[in-house]
């Protein structure tokens, strides 16, 4: 008898940098334990320069797309619900059932200011910094 996947929902505002990016890096990490999703608040589609830094640690994005959290409310059961954002945590919908919610604060790479350079370094600094953290996720929850 197989056991069904502990769903999984990374929550952010626009669902087109971090939360794209912690959904590709925990299905490939932990896939078979885990059904992973992303929505955002306000999806905007991915954001180019996401789809870039995953592309260069050989993920890609191009079977995902941008999400609005309303179209899970009432359909899918989380058993985890992770934000990623302030402004997402601040407005995270309740979700019935035993939900843990997480808040995993990351800066929103795609607001970053500068050169083109500093902003792709920039979405490879929050790329790893979501990579470590679900690793350390993953260490505590075997």
């Amino acid at each position: 008898m197989q056991t069904e996947k502990l769903k999984v929902l990374f929550l952010c505002t626009g669902n087109s940098a971090r939360s794209q990016m912690a959904e590709a890096l925990l299905r490939k990490f932990a896939g078979d334990r885990f059904e992973v999703f992303s929505a955002g608040l306000e999806p905007q589609g991915i954001h180019p320069l996401a789809t870039r830094v995953m592309e260069e640690i050989g993920f890609e994005l191009s079977g995902q797309h941008s999400k609005d959290v309303a179209q899970f409310l009432g359909h899918v059961h989380f058993g985890y619900v992770i934000t990623l954002c302030a402004q997402a945590e601040d407005r995270c919908p309740i979700f019935p059932g035993a939900t843990t919610r997480l808040h995993w604060p990351f800066e929103d790479p795609a607001g970053f200011e500068g050169t083109d350079e500093q902003k792709l370094n920039k979405f490879r600094d929050i790329r790893d910094q979501i990579r470590t953290r679900i690793d350390a996720w993953l260490r505590e929850n075997p």
